[in-house]
């Protein structure tokens, strides 16, 4: 009976309760109910030990979505959602795991930060929201937030530290799970306009890795080691105060993995890649604005550099044979050419672009150049400090051999390896080409046909090599002798003419 007449009692007070709320929220203006709840917000302030801090979905005055509400989540998902029993699912765009789980609305997770505990809560207002009205689905109005609870002993802690740890560890995250792109810059006639950009990507999916590459382990582990040191080097870039960018210059012969090299590069660094067409930028200032518009971790790419433009012979053509040149010309068709001519970036643009006032525009950037001809290219594009690493992609050795034939056949050992070995050593062949003939060309091709294949193209590469080399001998014999001849009649002639100028004398 006792137990029967308290419950009522606590009946009786929760309608009270209930009743009283409701009036307060209906009827007193909403100065006073903010007044009062601010008074009641203090007093309890006194007794309530904890700290709340929300963190809105958006913020500004356009309402963009907040950076650091989306570091949050991202952490939360990743850290904490699993000990939540209500969670809901998201699509993500642009992320290998598009299907992103969190916690739901009015769910409740706890954290641990060097042993102190915190609270996260998913919440959500409306500010149309009508007392005790009920609907299945959420007021259009919602706005969503999260909201972090502590002990006010460990203010310090968490406001100085712990959260500088979340919004960092989101962005990791973001960073490792999103989707690499491969971008390439835009004709400058497309740039502006409604959903205009600079910048078009693809998303990129290229496999290669530093495991698969075709070169010597020493070689690759110096460039992974190179790699890493960047990618961790923001205080020591600031402390020597030098942008914090790298420039890699790729050279060798075709076929012998630059492409392949970059991509590798991308994929270990997790940079997005940007593939510049120089042709297709008008001017040093459009070059400029392209550089502005590649965000941090990003890889800049300008392949065959050498063929891209003009830029090797810019600084060797002598300014009185170019006067000469374009006074020769009519001026309606100079002006005819100057309007037709396609990209008027210059050495010294370029030079700017890579190593100038603006490179240093964001951080964490690479910068990489891939040519054929090294000697082709302009000293000062290639020097320390622009390119600060040459990495030369030469002929396939007998390391680089060995990945491919693991790559392509999964056999690490064969009794054909010592010949292949020893016919690399004699005859140089690309990666590109020693791959093209590992790969199996029917089902019934096994390992040893398909070595057997390799030696063969290699002994038809090193006849083709003789045969080459004899014919250039050949042909410098005959220049050399064509030369003597000509020197030979040269005296001759200029002998005949001393002795008609002497026997004119006397």
């Amino acid at each position: 009976m006792m137990m029967g007449e308290l419950w009522q009692q606590m009946g009786s007070v929760m309608a009270t309760i209930v009743f009283v709320y409701t009036v307060f929220e209906k009827f007193f203006p909403p100065n006073l109910r903010d007044r009062v709840q601010s008074y009641t917000h203090k007093l309890t302030s006194h007794f309530y030990p904890y700290i709340q801090i929300t963190f809105p979905e958006f913020t500004g005055e356009r309402l963009k979505r907040s950076e650091a509400y989306t570091c949050i989540q991202t952490y939360l998902s990743a850290n904490s959602s699993h000990t939540a029993k209500r969670l809901k699912a998201e699509v993500v765009r642009d992320s290998q795991k598009p299907l992103v789980l969190s916690m739901d609305d009015n769910e409740e997770i706890t954290d641990d930060f060097n042993g102190v505990k915190v609270w996260w809560a998913a919440s959500k207002t409306s500010t149309n929201s009508q007392p005790f009205s009920f609907s299945y689905y959420p007021p259009p109005d919602a706005k969503r937030y999260y909201k972090l609870t502590f002990h006010k002993s460990h203010r310090d802690l968490i406001t100085l530290s712990y959260i500088h740890y979340v919004l960092q560890e989101g962005k990791e995250i973001a960073s490792k799970n999103r989707q690499l792109k491969l971008y390439t810059n835009n004709p400058s006639s497309g740039w502006y306009g409604y959903k205009s950009t600079k910048w078009s990507h693809v998303i990129f999916e290229h496999p290669a890795s530093f495991e698969t590459l075709a070169m010597e382990e020493k070689k690759k582990e110096e460039i992974i080691k190179d790699l890493e040191k960047f990618k961790g080097g923001k205080e020591y870039y600031a402390k020597i105060g030098k942008a914090w960018k790298r420039g890699y210059l790729l050279y060798g012969p075709p076929g012998t993995g630059k492409s392949t090299m970059i991509a590798a590069m991308a994929n270990f660094m997790n940079y997005d890649l940007y593939d510049l067409e120089l042709t297709a930028v008008k001017d040093n200032t459009e070059l400029r604005k392209l550089l502005i518009e590649t965000p941090s971790k990003s890889i800049i790419v300008i392949e065959d550099i050498d063929c891209s433009l003009d830029l090797t012979g810019q600084r060797k053509k002598k300014k009185k044979e170019k006067e000469e040149d374009e006074d020769q010309k009519d001026p309606m068709k100079r002006a005819q050419e100057e309007e037709n001519k396609g990209s008027k970036v210059t050495l010294s643009g370029l030079l700017n672009f890579i190593d100038g006032i603006w490179s240093a525009c964001g951080g964490e950037r690479i910068i990489i150049f891939t040519t054929n001809f090294i000697d082709k290219l302009d000293p000062a594009l290639i020097r320390r400090g622009r390119m600060d690493k040459h990495i030369e992609l030469s002929y396939c050795g007998f390391e680089a051999f060995k990945v491919l034939a693991k790559n392509y056949l999964d056999v690490e050992t064969h009794g054909l390896f010592p010949v292949i070995e020893r016919k690399l050593v004699e005859t140089d062949m690309t990666p590109a080409d020693v791959a093209e003939n590992l790969m199996p060309k029917s089902v019934d091709e096994g390992v040893e046909d398909c070595l057997l294949n390799l030696i063969k193209a290699l002994e038809i590469a090193k006849e083709e090599e003789a045969v080459k080399k004899a014919q250039e001998e050949a042909r410098k014999k005959e220049e050399e002798d064509e030369k003597e001849v000509k020197d030979k009649e040269v005296k001759n002639n200029e002998k005949a003419s001393e002795d008609v100028k002497e026997n004119g004398f006397h």
